[in-house]
């Protein structure tokens, strides 16, 4: 079962700005983005060759997670913000795969995505899916939707997933809050999962990755582990803690193939007690 509340005739896609979904979108070879976004997602290649290699990583990271949530912690309830662009496998694909009554509520801001947002509401007869068009910079937006309410028993544990996103939020005090705000809703025995971008493993070439991002009117903020480990704050971390995406619960046949200094993000998974 799926629903919506049904993406716009017309929709602003704000083609006109760089957009992080869309430049994401672009890295992976999709077809759902614009001058603005090929021009900052080239740039950046040029002093950061490695951003393909970090963003394959960062999906990796995210399906990894989803199937951990489903199928080692028995969540049966999710909510993503910062879905992006759809790209199956989706996050409800992966954990529908492994327990097919499982729900998702999405959310996201690009308007490319909610005019795509019927990909995202697949769902097996058994769950549901849904979607929600909002900022994760006004936390109440989300937390008040009917379609959160309506799809989430918020009774029940929770996988809450912030994958690629907090760093958005350039100002920490804003960032933080708007995390706590969400996490404080969770029901105990719900699990946060993020991925929180980094520049401990190459500070000069990724100063200028934020410059770039800058440029074209992007954000992006860069934080240190002891940055990242205060998203996490009154959870607890799972093993093997926070540690670059590429390093959290490897697919075997990826150990050893990827270069530290070519992962600009730190990920884990906690629960909240």
């Amino acid at each position: 079962m799926s629903e919506t509340g049904g993406p716009e005739e017309r929709v602003d896609l704000g083609t006109d700005r760089a957009h992080g979904a869309r430049i994401y979108d672009y890295i992976l070879g999709g077809k759902d983005n614009y001058e603005p976004d090929r021009a900052a997602a080239e740039a950046t290649l040029q002093v950061w060759p490695s951003l393909r290699i970090h963003m394959n990583a960062n999906r990796s990271f995210m399906h990894r997670v989803a199937r951990h949530l489903a199928a080692e912690k028995g969540i049966r309830q999710f909510l993503d913000i910062g879905t992006g662009i759809p790209t199956s496998p989706n996050f409800h694909e992966v954990v529908q795969a492994i327990a097919p009554d499982s729900r998702v509520v999405y959310v996201d801001n690009d308007p490319i995505v909610l005019a795509h947002a019927r990909a995202l509401l697949t769902s097996t007869p058994e769950g549901r899916t849904t979607y929600i068009q909002a900022d994760m910079r006004e936390p109440e937006e989300i937390i008040s939707a009917p379609e959160l309410l309506g799809t989430l028993d918020l009774t029940r544990p929770i996988g809450l997933t912030l994958i690629a996103m907090v760093h958005f939020i350039e100002d920490d005090d804003e960032a933080y809050r708007v995390v706590k705000r969400i996490v404080d809703v969770l029901p105990s025995g719900s699990y946060f999962a993020a991925a929180i971008a980094t520049d401990d493993f190459d500070p000069e070439v990724l100063a200028r990755v934020q410059e770039v991002y800058h440029s074209h009117g992007e954000s992006l903020r860069w934080r240190t582990k002891a940055q990242a480990e205060k998203f996490f704050d009154g959870l607890e971390l799972e093993e093997p803690g926070i540690v670059q995406i590429h390093k959290w619960h490897p697919d075997p046949v990826e150990v050893g193939r990827i270069e530290d200094r070519d992962i600009a993000m730190y990920g884990a998974i906690a629960r909240k007690p």
